[in-house]
């Protein structure tokens, strides 16, 4: 998988782009467990990329609900069993 970020967001710690390889659209939001940091991508659809990019407030209601586990449906890739905890 090769993630492209089109949108960062230093200070509410998010990023929104595409996936290159099949094209699929994410959001990511940065993740730490005991060993390391990493990203969670979380699908979104164009016209709902396209919304987060207009709307911040919109793209950080949904990043709330990422960081709180309760869109782990989106995820595109799933998570090993020591799933991190959002920064």
């Amino acid at each position: 998988m090769k993630f492209n970020d089109l949108y960062v967001s230093r200070d509410h710690r998010f990023s929104l782009g595409v996936e290159e390889t099949i094209g699929r659209f994410y959001a990511s939001i940065p993740l730490s467990n005991a060993m390391v940091d990493y990203e969670e991508y979380y699908e979104v659809d164009h016209t709902t990329l396209v919304r987060f990019q207009i709307n911040l407030e919109q793209a950080l209601a949904f990043v709330t609900l990422c960081r709180q586990r309760k869109v782990d449906d989106l995820l595109m890739v799933q998570p090993g069993e020591n799933h991190g905890t959002a920064i």
